[in-house]
């Protein structure tokens, strides 16, 4: 049956967007076969960089080359295997297997190629123009890959009921960090926060409500949010399990330079 209200809990604006997954829509991406890619976040709607949700199965592929661009990829659920090659490594392709709550980045210069899905396997995707940092003696990024049930968290700004993963190394190299935040029910952030970082978010689990500029939004399981800098955000998990989610930020450069 068609809907003919023509309700959604999708809304973009000018510092914010979210969207539900009832809405998405997949697109044709170049170097991905036989997967369903739908992308979410891109500089069409008013930010930095690109963020896509994939969809695989045993018969999908995805390549790609990130030239002056950085590639970040986190296995949602379903497993994949992902073979590279970084301009310092002379040729050589590396290969790792990665499972649910794996993840991997890529610095600039590098190859990449995705295979051997598992069925209903989800990819979420972060990709950006490289920033390099302003003194010469900070070199590019190196590879980074793990697995988020590896990584310890942290209470945030002292509560354990906040707790932080960072994913990516907090060092002067990197210019995006990647964490995922898990809050117990009725826990909030602190503050509404605003500041100059701008942020690409994918609920993983439970929901609650999140403070959007000046509108206030329940969000749940699968829904996307895009958050300029300076937009005004405040979440507080809601519901009786955890709420969780990753979300990326700009981090680390001048504000003249990126």
């Amino acid at each position: 049956m068609r809907m003919l209200s023509g309700a959604t809990r999708s809304s973009i604006t000018e510092r914010y967007a979210l969207l539900a997954p009832d809405g998405l829509v997949p697109s044709n991406v170049p170097g991905w076969q036989n997967t369903i890619c739908q992308i979410v976040i891109a500089p069409q709607m008013g930010a930095r960089f690109t963020q896509m949700l994939c969809t695989l199965d045993p018969t999908s592929t995805g390549e790609g080359i990130t030239d002056d661009d950085e590639w970040f990829v986190f296995v949602e659920t379903g497993s994949i295997s992902l073979r590279y090659r970084t301009v310092a490594d002379l040729g050589e392709l590396h290969h790792v297997t990665l499972t649910a709550g794996g993840y991997a980045y890529l610095p600039p210069g590098a190859f990449y190629h995705v295979s051997d899905a598992h069925a209903a396997t989800r990819l979420l995707t972060f990709e950006r123009y490289y920033t390099p940092h302003e003194s010469d003696d900070i070199k590019l990024p190196d590879v980074v890959l793990g697995n988020e049930a590896d990584v310890p968290a942290t209470p945030f700004m002292g509560d354990d009921g906040a707790m932080l993963k960072l994913l990516l190394p907090d060092t002067p190299a990197f210019d995006m960090a990647v964490n995922i935040f898990t809050f117990q029910p009725g826990t909030t952030l602190p503050m509404v926060e605003t500041h100059i970082m701008e942020h690409g978010l994918l609920m993983l689990q439970g929901g609650g409500i999140y403070r959007l500029n000046n509108d206030w939004h329940p969000v749940q399981h699968g829904d996307v949010i895009w958050m300029a800098a300076y937009c005004p955000q405040w979440f507080v998990a809601t519901g009786k399990t955890p709420a969780r989610y990753i979300y990326y930020k700009d981090v680390n450069r001048h504000p003249m330079h990126f």
